[in-house]
């Protein structure tokens, strides 16, 4: 580890035992509960080993996804022998601290991508969170979104509406089809940058998506055919009409984009460093007056 690094570590953890800061989640949820979601076809040794590769016990909070949700939510995007008839995919999401933003590991996952899957859960409602897919085998990972959010809801005592769940697994399909054609990368990024242009713009017409796409597109070198401009600006016609807070999605797909360095460079965290050594200082003359009296 980086010399500024392990620094930076050491202060944290002693500003977060001198200053008791930061809020608490939603309801009864607290940062760091785990939930676990497993397939519900899995066999008892194929259950054990996702509770293995995701290092938790046992006696985790554990929810089971059935193939009919699966087909409940996926079914108007993709072909019913994609989704097949049996429910493998299991995930698990640990609540992270406020403003922190979601983060996605996967494995065994071959068409949707971790970016993938951040983006369509912040869509979802779904924020501060570590998550982590896989399974038993190689799979499209298309059905794990309906664990996540399932899991997401049970921990945080929240409902998301349906509309917005579905509207979530169309985004998430529609990404990894995209995709397929212009590139993983490219996909995600674009599919952020019309989101983040939904946030701060008032959009009236899909012709005006339709051009705010293809415009986003050309920024990033994309071309689009006009069923790929189509397809999209159908999506994200249902997401700009959906009760969706967009100030805490573009806050959320900014926390994806952050970094250390970032932070660091920030005037926020300059007068957040400059609080803390302030404190540090009164707390270690209050030790040293302590000793000497």
């Amino acid at each position: 580890m980086k010399p500024f690094l392990k620094v930076f570590s050491i202060l944290l953890t002693l500003a977060l035992l001198v200053y008791p800061f930061g809020n608490v989640a939603e309801a009864d949820a607290v940062p760091g509960d785990v939930f676990v979601t497993l397939g519900q076809d899995l066999s008892e040794s194929q259950k054990n080993e996702m509770l293995e590769r995701m290092e938790v016990s046992s006696d985790v909070p554990t929810l089971y996804v059935t193939n009919e949700e699966e087909h409940k939510y996926l079914g108007d995007y993709i072909s019913a022998q994609t989704i097949g008839s049996k429910a493998f995919s299991s995930s698990k999401i640990t609540l992270s601290e406020p403003d922190t933003g979601i983060h996605v590991t996967s494995d065994r996952i071959t068409w949707v991508t971790n970016e993938m899957y951040a983006n369509a859960l912040i869509t979802a409602g779904i924020k501060d969170a570590e998550v982590y897919v896989t399974a038993p085998f190689n799979v499209s990972g298309t059905a794990a979104l309906t664990g996540l959010i399932k899991a997401y809801e049970s921990a945080t005592d929240q409902v998301i509406p349906e509309e917005q769940k579905n509207v979530a697994n169309e985004e998430m399909v529609r990404t990894a089809e995209l995709g397929d054609a212009i590139g993983e990368e490219e996909a995600a990024e674009l599919i952020t940058l019309v989101k983040e242009k939904i946030a701060t713009t008032s959009i009236e017409s899909e012709e005006e998506m339709r051009t705010i796409i293809i415009q986003l597109a050309e920024e990033i070198n994309v071309t689009l055919t006009d069923s790929q401009v189509n397809e999209l600006s159908a999506l994200f016609m249902k997401m700009k009409d959906l009760n969706i807070d967009w100030d805490t999605v573009s806050n959320q797909l900014d926390k994806v984009r952050d970094n250390l360095s970032g932070f660091l460079e920030s005037e926020e965290a300059r007068s957040f460093f400059d609080r803390m050594i302030e404190g540090f200082k009164s707390f270690f003359n209050s030790i040293r007056s302590f000793f000497s009296s």
